[in-house]
């Protein structure tokens, strides 16, 4: 049996590309999505639905059935009905993700290269079909499967179960164009072996635990003296010798913008960013010499410190690490403003942009990487004013505020599971918000039980239930009671595999309010 006549077997009023649930023939409670309907030689698969949980379906001719063989899962249909067809249904598996992604090159990531791209980050594994359907329309490259170490530690998910979603939804949505998979905020070399085997390329090192922070509080000579500490044998140089190169030297970026920095400047930088600089050079070394055939791309992420990085100490940084040798993709500079997690940019606008155009003509002048926004989530401002200067190639990262998008599905459909969270919530914010960029007053969030359901959805608009919300994605994820069992995860995610088109919708409507300003 051909594949065509498989598929004219198996598919009522198909439609090809349409991402609505459809009724498979002569299966009552499985319907299938007719954009993941995909031939290869004699087998035909696609994505089928059954009580809540999703399968990948693959039928053949019964004289071709061994090739079912390398999917995982039990036959289901082998009578045929008169028809010589046989169908197996798979779990959506690590082990049947690789043997997609062995048959289909478009179920693989790749790298963004020097296109202007978008991170969706999906912490839940559910958001990436809607992120897809977000994107159509749009000029972005996405990146799918993007989790940083802390991230993957708090959720306790794997590198392959990351992939393994993205790889999936790709399927699901017939998306053939291409996406990325970034292994975030990487500090050691452990880090790298863990995300590259699992099929992650780009590499996004950070390398904040050895930028020191206050240098300018500094007295010259105490910076000097820590100067000759720094490691100049990994930076295959001498102090004196990168001192020359930057002190009294008028840096032409372009015909309008030219950097003077004093000498006072070239010292903080060297002494702020000279081990990070060593970090970086390390790392990529390793995975130079560790992966040699392996396609990947590198980000450098400055971005999580507590100073701003000053136009001088992007050239600096791309200047220095240009001569080490390292090749990179983009860069995310700590910009000025507050870039606080899951709300708008906090800062003058007007300031923002003569700094971001400064930032984005040091990158025309280099010419060989982008700029990345980091802590992305909700930064409408920021969007308007990066969209409307247009100087450079972009790249936006995004990840919690696809979680938010998830609980407020849970909000407007199981009220009293989410009035749970949130209290649950409350009660760990001071401590969760350690290591991230917040300032949520537990003050203004009332007692879950005194908002009313018509008010839940409405919580999302607060920046304070938004950031309570945001970082304690761990501990909502991952708490069990004392018999071992999930406090809340289970829960969370059967609400949202029984809403999947709200949680679509949500997706769709929050992430075009993020591409829309890059239009221009």
């Amino acid at each position: 049996m051909k594949s065509e006549t498989i598929k004219s077997y198996l598919f009522k009023d198909y439609v090809e590309g349409d991402n609505e649930l459809a009724k498979l023939n002569g299966f009552e409670n499985t319907d299938y999505y007719p954009a993941s309907v995909t031939e290869s030689y004699s087998l035909v698969l696609f994505i089928g639905h059954e009580d809540g949980i999703k399968y990948l379906f693959a039928a053949a001719d019964a004289g071709d059935k061994d090739a079912l063989k390398k999917f995982e899962g039990e036959i289901i249909d082998s009578k045929n009905r008169g028809k010589n067809a046989v169908i197996k249904r798979c779990p959506l598996s690590h082990h049947n993700s690789l043997a997609i992604q062995e048959m289909f090159p478009f179920t693989r990531a790749v790298p963004m290269g020097l296109n202007d791209s978008f991170g969706f980050g999906d912490r839940l594994g559910l958001a990436n079909a809607g992120h897809i359907r977000a994107l159509r329309g749009y000029k972005f490259r996405p990146v799918f499967a993007q989790q940083s170490i802390r991230e993957l530690t708090r959720t306790n998910r794997t590198p392959g179960e990351v992939m393994d979603a993205a790889v999936w939804a790709v399927f699901q949505e017939g998306f053939k164009e291409g996406f990325g998979a970034d292994a975030d905020h990487l500090k050691t070399s452990g880090d790298i072996d863990r995300l590259i085997n699992a099929g992650f390329k780009t590499f996004t090192f950070d390398p904040s635990d050895y930028v020191v922070n206050g240098v300018d509080a500094l007295s010259k000579d105490e910076v000097l003296e820590r100067i000759e500490a720094l490691p100049w044998n990994e930076l295959n140089d001498r102090s004196d010798s990168l001192l020359k190169r930057y002190k009294d030297q008028k840096l032409k970026v372009d015909d309008t913008f030219v950097i003077e920095a004093s000498e006072l400047e070239v010292l903080y930088a060297v002494l702020k960013y000279g081990k990070a600089l060593a970090n970086i050079k390390n790392l990529f070394e390793y995975m130079r010499a560790k992966y040699p055939d392996t396609d990947y791309e590198i980000e450098v992420s400055i971005d999580e410190t507590d100073t701003v990085t000053s136009p001088f100490e992007h050239f600096f940084i791309v200047n220095e690490l240009t001569r080490l040798g390292v090749k990179f993709i983009s860069l995310a500079p700590r910009f000025i403003g507050d870039f606080e997690k899951g709300i708008d940019y906090k800062g003058d606008l007007d300031v923002f942009k003569r700094e971001y155009e400064k930032h984005a003509k040091i990158a025309s002048h280099f010419g060989f990487y982008k700029i990345s926004l980091h802590s992305g989530s909700d930064k409408f401002g920021a969007y308007r004013v990066i969209g409307s200067l247009n100087l450079c190639k972009t790249h936006v990262k995004t990840a919690g505020t696809s979680y938010l998008e998830a609980l407020k599905v849970v909000a407007a459909k199981d009220p009293a599971l989410f009035r749970q969270i949130l209290d649950f919530a409350a009660g760990l914010y001071e401590d969760e918000k350690k290591t991230y960029h917040v300032s949520a007053d537990l003050k203004r969030i009332k007692p879950a039980k005194e908002y009313k359901d018509a008010e839940l959805e409405g919580l999302f608009n607060s920046n304070d239930v938004r950031q309570v919300l945001h970082v304690t994605y761990g501990r909502v994820l991952t708490e069990k009671d004392t018999e071992g069992k999930y406090l809340f995860r289970e829960r969370i995610y059967k609400c949202l595999n029984a809403n999947e088109d709200l949680h679509y919708k949500f997706l769709i409507a929050h992430f075009r309010k993020h591409l829309d300003p890059f239009k221009n």
